[in-house]
């Protein structure tokens, strides 16, 4: 591994420690903008340690500076060379940096229970990331107890986001004169809603005002945010992790815009380069799994890889086509050979005889 990306993985780790040390302190005083700010700043440093581990940049020709948040979620989502992210991480890591901008900026208002599901979703994530690309366990770093027993348990998100609207709703009510209080929570519930549809994650004050009338007027949360409605929290590994999953029927819409649109989030960037994205052939797929071209072949078609857009493209250039595969249909086949063996698959998916 290059010095440089260890140096910045070990950062990476002690932003993360201290990011659970201040959750797990009893005194709340700043406790909820050190866990957000501290938490962010792992996934940068775990970011651009990952990119430089792949052999990605993480510097722009003559710029003085590093690459921001933003562009190394893009880079790990959309450069074939690089690519570790998928787009349910990618608005995981992007709910988290809109949190912590509005904690180090301005007013936010997030609620224990809301504060918990962010913190776990980034350790499960950051422990993701950490054993697919440096293939490392995040439990050599850390003890088994990373986060405590609480007297406000989480919940799952529609009872959270029921609970928030009605407090909201009271803060709200006539004579009450909390207005900015309302704000400031309301704010940590549209940084969600604004980073699942894809659009400026910061809301304004007239936006604000536009929830805050809405739910002043009695409106079903799941009306007010459609987006976090589609949201799903699963407890599998060290905790709750969420899960975003679009269906054509209902799910949420994706615009694809050009990168460096005004206002446009991370996950609306459209992948325009099909080569970089899709830079492998077969044989160069081999090199990288350690197998014969054949072999290659045999795993493709048992693992019916070409069906997969993520992993398989035909590309078509002039009357040549030519058929490619992504990066993640290295992760795909090594996942798969740790349960069954090349041999069995050679068996069943291997050289065909040709018809006569």
């Amino acid at each position: 591994m290059r010095k440089e990306a260890k140096l910045l993985k070990d950062k990476a780790i002690n932003s993360l420690v201290v990011s659970i040390e201040h959750f797990n302190r009893p005194i709340d005083r700043g406790r909820a903008e050190v866990v957000l700010i501290m938490l962010d700043h792992s996934f940068e440093m775990l970011l651009k340690a990952a990119i430089l581990h792949r052999g990605g940049k993480i510097r722009e020709p003559r710029a003085r500076q590093t690459i921001g948040f933003d562009s190394c979620v893009r880079k790990a989502l959309n450069d074939g060379k690089v690519k570790f992210l998928t787009d349910e991480q990618a608005l995981t890591l992007q709910n988290i940096n809109s949190l912590r901008d509005a904690a180090q900026h301005h007013l936010i208002d997030i609620s224990e229970q809301h504060l918990y599901i962010q913190a776990q979703a980034g350790l499960t994530l950051f422990r993701d990331i950490y054993k697919n690309v440096f293939g490392e366990e995040l439990h050599t770093e850390l003890p088994a107890r990373v986060l405590p027993l609480s007297t406000s348990p989480p919940m799952d998100l529609a009872t959270l986001f029921d609970n928030e609207v009605k407090e909201i709703e009271r803060l709200l009510s006539p004579g009450s004169r909390r207005n900015i209080e309302a704000k400031a929570k309301l704010r940590s519930l549209a940084i969600m809603e604004n980073s699942i549809q894809g659009e400026k994650v910061q809301p304004g004050e007239a936006e604000l005002r536009k929830i805050a009338k809405e739910v002043k007027d009695g409106k079903n949360w799941s009306e007010i945010f459609p987006g976090v409605a589609l949201l799903n929290i699963t407890t599998e590994g060290y905790g709750p992790s969420i899960d975003l999953r679009f269906t054509k029927q209902a799910g949420v819409p994706m615009h694809v815009v050009p990168e460096g649109t005004p206002g446009a989030a991370v996950i609306g960037i459209k992948r325009v380069d099909d080569l970089g994205f899709y830079n492998l052939g077969r044989d160069q797929l081999a090199t990288n799994i350690g197998l014969s071209g054949p072999k290659t072949t045999a795993v493709i078609r048992y693992l019916d890889l070409q069906s997969d857009p993520e992993c398989y493209k035909r590309l078509v250039i002039g009357r040549a086509k030519f058929d490619r595969y992504s990066q993640k249909a290295i992760l795909r086949i090594q996942e798969a050979l740790t349960t069954v063996s090349v041999d069995d698959i050679w068996q069943t998916h291997g050289i065909r005889p040709k018809k006569r």
